[in-house]
């Protein structure tokens, strides 16, 4: 079913609490621009205790339909972006242009939520993706913590650190390692996500 009739659903007090509640969990199935657990739990410290209280459940709503409104703007300005480079004889996109089809951040909250998906990370699962051997992965774990340390903030040598766990997590999340050894791969691709979070929060 499509993210409306979910919405629609979450509206109905027709309904029973919980089965809104569920439809709510569907709603962000579909959108969950920071992931399916830290966008819930960012909706939740937003909104309020929405598995109980209808009010916040509704506030909660409210907050992801107005962030997949803004994705979607997003999405509608790159596409007749697209366009009008095609028209210029610019076939494919530019390697720095940034291609909104898939979210990689909270459209409208950016930051606020960069910072609750870091910090989400950081208490649930980032300590169990740490290896002796990986530096790039503690290199992130270095930066996550001086984020949260400071509010959201890295220094200058510590964003530039950051832009190299990017490329080298990225450079290895290959089809090959996941044929290979899939533990790895999901490792790197968790450890990726976590890197991308921040770099939204410190942009």
């Amino acid at each position: 079913m499509s993210f409306g009739t979910f919405a629609r659903r979450v509206r109905d007090p027709a309904l029973p609490h919980q089965r809104r509640v569920a439809a709510l969990r569907s709603c962000v199935q579909l959108y969950r621009p920071i992931g399916f657990e830290a966008t819930l739990s960012f909706l939740h410290a937003k909104a309020g205790p929405f598995g109980t209280e209808e009010a916040a459940l509704l506030r909660a709503l409210a907050m992801l339909e107005a962030s997949r409104s803004a994705w979607q703007e997003a999405k509608h300005a790159y596409a007749a972006a697209r366009r009008e480079a095609k028209q210029r004889g610019q076939r494919s996109p530019h390697p720095n242009d940034i291609n909104p089809y898939t979210p990689l951040h909270w459209y409208g909250a950016r930051r606020e939520a960069a910072l609750h998906a870091v910090s989400f990370w950081h208490q649930r699962r980032l300590s169990i993706l740490l290896t002796n051997d990986d530096k790039p992965a503690h290199t992130l774990c270095e930066c996550v913590q001086t984020c949260l340390d400071t509010g959201g903030h890295l220094p200058p040598g510590q964003r530039r650190l950051l832009a190299d766990c990017i490329d080298q997590f990225a450079a290895r999340l290959q089809p090959a390692l996941y044929h290979d050894d899939p533990a790895e791969y999901f490792r790197t691709r968790d450890l990726l996500t976590v890197a991308r979070h921040l770099e939204a929060m410190v942009v």
